[in-house]
């Protein structure tokens, strides 16, 4: 069963080497993810599972020792989700999609070595009950199951954001940030797909894979950071 989760955002922009002299703007982002890992590892699990926003051809699973690279942002920077893989095996030939490469960024920053890894890219447009049926087959594959999802909120939050203003998005946002700070799965679970995609939110589909694996669990749930720092919004939570 799901023991604890967290919720971090997965812009590139998050690993440094990336973001060069604009680091410091997401300092605080960092730290508070560093503070929901924590409280993945604090749950002693049996098992993570990554779960982030893919393209229709990274969809999918991937395993322990899976590789990453950030050398398509200019930047030359490889990670590796975990370990090297059961007895050393092979990671397979896909490639992490961008939102597992940043979350491998993090836990590879912590340290994580507090249980074994698993990655699942879901499609942007995966139906709210797939993403469901996902996060119910994701908490019962072990005793304890951590599970942190990838994902971002509304790019239309400015005039300057990727999708130019729109006077949802931060109702939106502020409805996630009310859903992550309560724990409240029912409440991520009612999010609309189709406002999601029109408002450029990448991470309704982790977070419904959230909802779904959180459902019967009665976790508590902390707020950790909640920004738009570039007109896309980032929210940082944790559950226990």
């Amino acid at each position: 069963m799901l023991v604890a989760a967290a919720v971090c955002p997965c812009p590139p922009l998050l690993v440094p080497e990336v973001a060069a002299g604009a680091a410091p703007e997401l300092d605080a982002a960092r730290a508070a993810c560093t503070d929901a890992l924590g409280v993945l590892a604090a749950a002693r699990p049996d098992r993570l599972v990554v779960v982030g926003p893919a393209a229709e051809s990274e969809h999918g699973a991937y395993p322990e020792g899976a590789r990453g690279s950030f050398r398509g942002f200019g930047v030359d920077l490889d990670v590796r989700l975990g370990g090297p893989g059961d007895a050393g095996g092979d990671p397979g030939p896909r490639r992490l999609p961008s939102s597992l490469a940043v979350a491998a960024w993090l836990l590879e920053r912590t340290g994580w070595s507090d249980a074994p890894i698993e990655g699942l890219g879901v499609r942007e447009t995966l139906t709210t009950e797939r993403c469901l049926a996902a996060g119910k087959e994701i908490a019962a594959r072990a005793g304890r199951v951590a599970l942190l999802a990838m994902g971002d909120g509304s790019a239309c939050r400015t005039l300057k954001a990727p999708g130019y203003l729109d006077e949802r998005a931060a109702p939106f946002d502020a409805q996630v940030a009310r859903a992550l700070a309560a724990a409240d799965a029912a409440a991520l679970e009612a999010l609309d797909a189709g406002a999601a995609r029109e408002l450029m939110v990448s991470g309704r589909a982790p977070w419904q894979v959230l909802a779904g694996a959180a459902e019967g669990a009665g976790l508590s749930g902390a707020l950790l950071f909640e920004d738009a720092p570039y007109g896309v919004g980032y929210l940082v939570a944790a559950w226990s």
